[in-house]
């Protein structure tokens, strides 16, 4: 396949989404990413990447939106980053909290691998990137649906690999852990100061570390890596 290749990126107006779509900008792929309620964040990405990039708003839960978006863009690379949480102990989470962090984290990523199987299939080569977390495999205090919709991305990735594979089609998962975000940044100190303490680098991770280990297992050269989990985490889920 040509180095150049129709990318897009769900979730990618902010924070770790945000960074996979500058990488790709910037190693000369055509990207379209996805937002849902976030057109001032996706504008300002939008004007400050040099490069072929387009903003679309598209919610990943509607199935009629997601295949009506994949009926024109045809991506070659899928990233799965759009995602919701809702936090709390699990006997006071009201099920609607759990049927709507399911609905974007595992579902909407269903539908999208769903709508780009076939044109992967009928070219022969395609690349899908589902973003989950250390907590799906881990667990979480308060993240018992957070943590249920990362971890079904899992059996997700690997069962699609199994049926996509013969046609040159990779599906992986990427785990990271604390990621320095905006969003975390608004975290309470004590939970920031103990994700640093987990890491066996010293440091939190960046959403550029999340996007370098995007960008490599897109690429060519991670066509025999499939069905597989990689952390990026700097070592947090060993701790």
């Amino acid at each position: 396949m040509a180095r150049s290749q129709q990318v897009l990126v769900t979730g990618g107006s902010g924070g770790i989404g945000a960074a996979i779509v500058r990488r790709f900008v910037g190693d000369g792929h055509p990207v379209v990413f996805t937002h849902c309620g976030e057109a001032a964040l996706a504008a300002a990405l939008e004007a400050a990447l040099v490069g072929e990039v387009r903003a679309v708003e598209s919610d990943t839960g509607d199935a009629r939106a997601v295949e009506a978006l994949h009926a024109e863009i045809r991506p070659h690379i899928l990233v799965c980053c759009a995602g919701i949480a809702r936090d709390r102990m699990i006997w006071k989470q009201p099920v609607a909290d759990f049927d709507a962090v399911l609905g974007v984290n595992l579902r909407g990523a269903w539908l999208q691998v769903r709508a780009a199987a076939p044109a992967m299939r009928a070219a022969g080569w395609g690349r899908i990137v589902l973003i989950g977390s250390i907590n799906g495999s881990r667990g979480k205090a308060g993240q018992t649906a957070y943590a249920a919709s990362k971890a079904g991305l899992i059996g997700l990735a690997r069962s699609a690999a199994r049926e996509l594979g013969p046609q040159g089609v990779t599906v992986n998962v990427i785990e990271p852990g604390w990621v320095d975000t905006p969003m975390t940044r608004a975290a309470p100190h004590e939970f920031q100061a103990a994700a640093r303490a987990e890491s066996l680098t010293g440091r939190l991770s960046l959403p550029e570390d999340v996007a370098a280990a995007c960008a490599f297992l897109a690429s060519p050269e991670a066509g025999q890596i499939t069905g597989q989990v990689l952390r990026v985490d700097g070592g947090q889920s060993l701790s």
